[in-house]
């Protein structure tokens, strides 16, 4: 098509004048309009070029150009559309990242803040315990209190060793009735083996296995009653001495920011000062409630320890009467009778099988 103008363009009649030569105004007119035509037919074969690019290779948003000002203008004008991005996602990503940094310095902070008061707190009752153990500092002192944790204490030791002893009791009576046991089982085996002493091996069986069955009830007994004993030693007891230790520590530090506040009201009284002996007021306040707090506590929880602790004893001390005198006295319907008042049932310790007796 383009070879079809210009073959046009260069046959193009020229018109002469009456004289048979080419008017010059003519020459300039045709060459004025062959040089216009050349140049479209040049502006459309380059037109139709970076057509056919852009379609085949797609427009690239990031780097095309936003031109301000008509064609021709100054490089000023150009705004690199890469660098306009979205207000959204810019506003959502800044946000984001300054809630993480928040976030992050206000667990720092928090973790700054225990950090110090941790630290401030121990040194005050470091400092106080000090004190104590020197003689130079005060401590507070509910003498009642006092002596019934003191009591506490010495109670549960002498349980303790009785939880011991009933330990040790029920270890060597179990080792004995399993001698019972084997010695009840030999002499059955020789009384068929030995005819000759048949009666007399058949009678020493017979007392073993008998002196076996009241052992493995007594056992029953024993056992209950230790059991009884650990839990009021080892869970209901130490319950309380763990409150108590609760209180002792508040104690501690109440008399630590006690001493602290008697220090500092008898400083100077200028603006900081104050604002100090303020501060180590409410601190002050805040342990005392602390105190007499779990000092109630205590006083609530060694009142019901006492309760239940006469309410068991009695109960097992009469349950591990009845059934040694029962034993040894060989009264074997007596020893049954107490360990069904107590709900007792037999069991071998460590053990779920069946006794030698049911076996046999």
């Amino acid at each position: 098509m383009t070879d079809g103008i210009m073959s046009k363009a260069a046959t193009m009649e020229i018109p002469i004048n009456s004289n048979g030569d080419t008017g010059a105004l003519a020459e300039d007119d045709g060459l004025e309009q062959a040089a216009k035509l050349q140049w479209s037919l040049n502006e459309s074969s380059r037109g139709t070029r970076d057509l056919q690019q852009v379609m085949v290779s797609g427009p690239n948003l990031n780097e095309t150009s936003i031109v301000s000002g008509g064609y021709g203008g100054t490089a000023e004008g150009i705004i690199p559309t890469s660098s306009i991005k979205g207000p959204n996602m810019h506003h959502s990503s800044s946000s984001s990242s300054m809630a993480a940094e928040e976030t992050t310095r206000g667990v720092a902070v928090e973790k700054i803040e225990a950090m110090r008061k941790w630290s401030l707190n121990t040194y005050k009752c470091t400092k106080q315990m000090i004190s104590e153990r020197f003689g130079r500092g005060s401590r507070t002192v509910d003498l009642e209190l006092e002596a019934q944790i003191e009591l506490l204490r010495d109670t549960k030791r002498k349980y303790e060793n009785v939880l011991r002893l009933a330990q040790a009791l029920t270890n060597h009576f179990y080792n004995m009735v399993q001698t019972q046991h084997s010695l009840g089982d030999t002499f059955a085996d020789l009384s068929q083996k030995s005819p000759e002493l048949r009666d007399e091996f058949g009678y020493n069986a017979e007392t073993q296995k008998l002196l076996c069955k009241n052992g493995e009830t007594l056992l029953g007994a024993i056992n209950f009653f230790v059991s009884s004993i650990n839990t009021l030693v080892n869970k209901t007891m130490e319950d309380t001495l763990m409150t108590i230790k609760m209180y002792e520590n508040a104690r501690l530090e109440f008399d630590a920011y006690r001493s602290d506040l008697e220090e500092l009201s008898l400083g100077p009284r200028d603006a900081v000062a104050m604002a100090r002996i303020d501060a180590a007021q409410q601190q002050y306040q805040v342990h005392k409630e602390k105190y007499e707090r779990l000092r109630s506590d205590v006083t609530i929880k060694l009142k019901f320890l006492e309760e239940n602790k006469v309410k068991v004893l009695h109960n097992q001390l009469m349950l591990f009467h009845n059934a040694i005198a029962a034993y040894y006295a060989g009264n074997q319907e007596q020893l049954e009778q107490t360990l069904k008042q107590f709900h007792i049932k037999l069991k071998m310790p460590g053990g779920e099988s069946p006794s030698w007796l049911e076996e046999h």
